[in-house]
């Protein structure tokens, strides 16, 4: 059993009870979401509260948008939803998770009683994946992509040739909408054997408070995981934002909030790059909407920038990581301006 690492640690808790007059850096859903027409959806969405939810509409919306037919998606209470049907739903032999990632798959699986083999990428090649550090009879291999605290955009097929006959290979794409073009995206491919993408609206959207994601797999294993369900998983307001976040207009804007990501990313970068005299180490290329850094001192950097008014994410809770590391979220460049200022205070006072 692996212990060493808090898998139910998240973004989250660095801004909750004190730390929530804090500047956020520390949480990855987009700045200023939803937007506002998305608000008023859902507000007319609540006058049909009284019946029961009917996910068709919202169903046949996100296959539309992924060239799929419906019988291939799945609606769950977000992505975190998914990793509990996975774990519970599926028959598993040997687990293998590729780490550093989102820990909330590994939790449900060793909650779900299955035993967990971790593949540590590592910081040396820049947490690229090594195929071959997978073990060949692994019958279920969960990776993110881009993935989540590294930022590093995986090749799809490079990840494609993980598949196997008799392996189910879960692919987190939660932020792959952040990815400009969504390019090395697995979503809507049907010729890989075992694949099932998950895909989240949470984060560009801003709908964390809604839980609103999807399974995109095969019929059966999507029937499989839908028998886990509990009746009326999903309810009406999170179905009216999963089909009006699939529509051409939503699609449109969060193409462009994409490259809007991608340029406040590069100032966040080149800002950061001017710490390397202080040894601060930067993973690269960063690819999603959060980068991760190594920095001497970094927990007693982390509280300082508490005290100056920003929360960042530690990065001791994901496995393949410890406490010299840290992950931040792109913001627009007069939050990331400040936060370049905190930092170098923060930075001054660790080392003393």
């Amino acid at each position: 059993m692996h212990t060493e690492h808090d898998l139910r640690h998240h973004g989250d808790s660095e801004t909750r009870d004190e730390g929530s007059t804090l500047v956020d850096l520390a949480v990855n859903v987009r700045a200023d979401t939803p937007p506002a027409w998305l608000r008023e959806h859902l507000a007319r969405s609540l006058g049909g509260l009284a019946a029961y939810p009917d996910g068709r509409a919202a169903r046949a919306a996100v296959a539309a948008r992924h060239g799929l037919e419906a019988e291939r998606v799945l609606l769950t209470a977000g992505a975190a939803e998914a990793f509990v049907l996975l774990a519970r739903a599926l028959k598993v032999r040997q687990a293998v998770v590729v780490h550093p990632q989102f820990t909330e798959p590994e939790a449900a699986l060793r909650d779900a009683g299955h035993a967990v083999e971790r593949v540590l990428l590592r910081a040396e090649n820049g947490f690229r994946l090594d195929a071959a550090a997978v073990p060949e009879d692994a019958d279920l291999v969960v990776i993110g992509n881009p993935t989540n605290p590294t930022s590093v955009l995986h090749p799809a097929g490079s990840i494609a040739r993980l598949a196997r006959p008799g392996r189910t290979l879960v692919v987190d794409e939660a932020f792959m909408d952040a990815v400009p073009g969504e390019r090395e995206a697995l979503a809507g491919r049907r010729d890989v054997p075992g694949l099932v993408v998950l895909r989240s609206l949470t984060k560009t959207w801003g709908l964390a408070g809604l839980r609103i994601g999807y399974v995109l797999a095969a019929p059966e294993t999507v029937a499989e995981l839908e028998r886990a369900q509990p009746l009326w998983p999903v309810s009406t307001p999170a179905l009216a934002a999963a089909e009006a976040c699939m529509g051409a207009r939503a699609q449109a804007e969060a193409g462009h909030a994409a490259h809007r990501i991608a340029a406040d990313r590069a100032h966040l970068v080149a800002g950061l790059s001017e710490f390397a005299s202080d040894g601060l180490r930067l993973t690269e290329p960063a690819e999603g909407p959060f980068v991760l850094i190594r920095l001497p001192r970094a927990a007693a950097v982390r509280r300082h920038l508490r005290d100056l008014g920003f929360a960042v994410r530690r990065g001791d809770t994901f496995p393949g990581l410890d406490e010299e590391w840290l992950r931040i979220a792109v913001r627009d460049r007069g939050t990331v301006n400040r936060f370049l200022q905190a930092l170098d205070q923060a930075v001054t006072l660790a080392q003393g």
